[in-house]
């Protein structure tokens, strides 16, 4: 068995994984956000009644690099830059393995839901913002400090006086034009903003989008032209043959449909069938994920 938890900013999921990845004894609680003690304390308590021998398989909203085990997480501030995994390790006792959530979420699709049996997975989340992680022959590549997958940062959008254009907007990151900044449920309505004036919500734009109406088809029509741009780069660099998206735009049919036949138009692979498509485990994808980590993730040469 292999204890298992998925920490967000909001929450803490805690569960037992057996051999066949099946999850038990499910747990939650607020996660601790301004304390590192507290935070050590609460997945103590998870893991209190468990032989010391069960290792505790961890997936984060944020980045732990694996040589340092230093950890950086934009929700969890009270983890930035400090040893999670060895300060877990001496606290519980125990083997702790951390994985970023959006690289859990990859290994999980990949061993058990919308990926099974592909090669090359790609893990794609669009939920606040966007995220992602490479899973090859069953093992999440991570690279130094780290990272891999992001592939919404970066200056994909050029500056450009053109009122009908997708706007480069500031990034968290730091960086100008990423496609994180409209990517995700906030991008969108940061795009329709620009593009209307109007401040609505990302489920409403969506709607009536579906629906037909007019005023939401251009910020739809630029949002799908640039994240289908940066999707099939993805393809074209990693080879991967299936994309599970998970996050709250997954459960957007058309929305992922549009978006899988725009990303099909522009790979340099002919005739394939869906490649974007539903994640199968998006309620569990982080425990799951987490169970399957074997020792660590795979640093990329």
């Amino acid at each position: 068995m292999i204890l298992c938890a998925d920490i967000g900013g909001s929450y803490i999921d805690f569960a037992v994984a057996d051999n066949a990845h099946q999850l038990s004894d499910r747990r939650r609680r607020p996660t601790p956000v301004g304390s590192m003690a507290d935070f050590v304390s609460t997945l103590a308590e998870f893991a209190a009644p468990y032989d010391r021998g069960l290792p505790l398989h961890v997936a984060i909203a944020g980045v732990c690099d694996p040589q340092t085990g230093h950890t950086r997480s934009a929700n969890i501030p009270c983890v930035n830059e400090r040893p999670l995994r060895d300060a877990l390790a001496t606290r519980l006792g125990r083997p702790v393995v951390i994985g970023n959530d959006a690289h859990c979420f990859a290994l999980a699709e990949a061993m058990q839901g919308a990926g099974a049996g592909h090669r090359i997975v790609f893990g794609v989340i669009l939920g606040t913002g966007v995220g992602g992680g490479l899973v090859i022959d069953g093992r999440p590549i991570v690279g130094a400090g780290g990272l891999a997958g992001e592939w919404g940062h970066g200056p994909f959008i050029a500056a450009c006086a053109d009122p009908r254009a997708v706007p480069a907007l500031r990034c968290s990151c730091g960086q100008l034009g990423c496609l994180d900044t409209i990517g995700g449920a906030r991008g969108i309505e940061r795009l329709h903003l620009a593009f209307t004036g109007q401040g609505s919500d990302s489920q409403a734009i969506l709607s009536d989008w579906e629906a037909g109406l007019d005023h939401p088809r251009h910020t739809m029509d630029m949002w799908l032209d640039r994240m289908s741009a940066g999707l099939a780069g993805v393809v074209n660099v990693t080879g991967a043959t299936i994309m599970p998206v998970g996050g709250g735009l997954a459960n957007r049919p058309r929305l992922l449909a549009a978006l899988d036949a725009a990303v099909r138009s522009r790979i340099l692979r002919p005739g394939t069938g869906p490649i974007v498509v539903p994640g199968h485990l998006p309620a569990d994808s982080g425990l799951v994920g987490a169970s399957w980590l074997k020792g660590g993730p795979v640093a990329a040469p």
